[in-house]
């Protein structure tokens, strides 16, 4: 019994199988929207995640200014005083490099390519956890006498020397020239869409001396060693850095360090709420889908009234009329949720692979956009299907 009225349900679709397709429209597109949507956050929260923990392991950074905003004119920078004071009086730190940057163009031949410079010390490359390609690090004699040698980034090593060896090569920083000595290992593009890879770096005073004319430093970065907790560090350079820069009680920092796991949490938090608000508003489309199921069910009553009128006069029980246009509604939205997922699915690859960030399948939220196609056909397929139900066969035969 229940598969003859199955079997009614699929012939009924099937014969008009244009207003069925219109009638699932919406459930197609809600479906197929809510698993794209949930699909390409959760690839991107997973690219933010792998560009921020790129940037180097148990890494913190000391900046002056307050909180994630600009950073205030009052705020001083950093000396190499308070490098030094952080590297000898703070425990637990594998790594700690001064920090200050400037643009420049960099000319080599007849080739030019405008880059950022970056002045530090080889723990950049230990608290960015990043290695070279080729050729050395800076040599302590380098750093005392701020000899202008530089590490070139893989961008600037491709827009300047194409397949030449740069390693012992002299390139032009603005006026200043510099020897090659190593060339970076490619870390690609940042979730910001920052190309990591074009840039240069150099001795910390020779950028202070011979580009900059200052002997600030912009910021800090500090590694942790394996084990030490990256909180601890932070509120010991807290400490450290108030009492350095003569911070009563009542004042507030001019500084700000930041652990990379606060922001890694902070981005992954954000991403995510994003995703359920793209998720949320693509849903609305299912419950105008599940609408468009329930008017054009009623259409089809309506259609159909005398053919419920016959069945109903020749025994046909109630509970089988209500079953029959019930199973219609569930069927053209399970038909459409499985159609919408398909899209979905795709439409989430496309971009996945057109951003550059990782296709990531969360066979839950299958399953829970499937399961609630079928919930909208049950919801909105049962008040035309017990409006059928009840229909007086007598009334039903007069029905023109």
């Amino acid at each position: 019994m229940i598969w003859e009225t199955i079997k009614l349900a699929l012939q009924a679709i099937v014969r008009n199988a244009l207003r069925s397709f219109l009638t699932v429209l919406g459930v197609v597109i809600g479906v197929g929207a809510v698993i794209a949507m949930v699909t390409i956050g959760n690839g991107t929260t997973a690219q933010v995640q792998s560009d921020i923990s790129a940037l180097g392991t148990n890494l913190l950074f000391v900046r002056p200014g307050q909180g994630f905003g600009p950073r205030q004119t009052d705020s001083p920078n950093f000396t190499l005083d308070d490098v030094e004071a952080i590297r000898h009086q703070i425990g637990g730190l594998q790594a700690v490099a001064p920090s200050v940057g400037t643009t420049a163009k960099a000319v080599y031949g007849n080739r030019n390519h405008s880059t950022t410079v970056t002045g530090t010390s080889n723990g950049f490359l230990i608290a960015r956890d990043w290695k070279l390609a080729s050729g050395r690090n800076f040599l302590e004699s380098e750093f005392r006498a701020g000899k202008a040698a530089c590490i070139v980034g893989d961008t600037l090593r491709e827009e300047l020397f194409g397949n030449e060896d740069p390693i012992g090569q002299k390139i032009r920083l603005d006026t200043l020239s510099c020897e090659v000595i190593g060339v970076l290992e490619e870390k690609g593009q940042s979730s910001f869409g920052q190309d990591q890879d074009d840039l240069v770096l150099m001795p910390i005073r020779t950028v202070q001396r011979r580009m900059t004319g200052k002997t600030d430093v912009s910021s800090i970065l500090l590694s942790a060693e394996e084990g030490v907790e990256t909180t601890k560090i932070q509120r010991d350079v807290t400490w450290l850095m108030r009492e350095r820069r003569r911070i009563s009680a009542d004042e507030d920092d001019n500084f700000r360090v930041n652990d990379m796991a606060e922001m890694v949490s902070t981005m992954t938090s954000t991403t995510k709420v994003l995703t359920g608000l793209l998720a949320a508003v693509a849903a609305v489309s299912l419950l105008v889908g599940g609408i468009g199921i329930m008017n054009i069910m009623l259409v089809s009553v309506t259609e159909r009234t005398r053919e419920i009128g016959i069945r109903l006069a020749i025994g046909a029980q109630e509970n089988q009329v209500l079953m029959q246009f019930l199973v219609e509604a569930v069927v053209l939205s399970l038909f459409g949720g499985l159609i919408g997922i398909l899209i979905g699915l795709g439409l989430s690859g496309t971009v996945s692979a057109l951003m550059n960030i990782p296709f990531v399948l969360d066979v839950k939220i299958i399953a829970l956009a499937f399961a609630f196609s079928a919930g909208v056909g049950v919801a909105f397929g049962y008040f035309p299907a017990r409006r059928a139900a009840h229909m007086n066969p007598i009334e039903a035969l007069r029905h023109e």
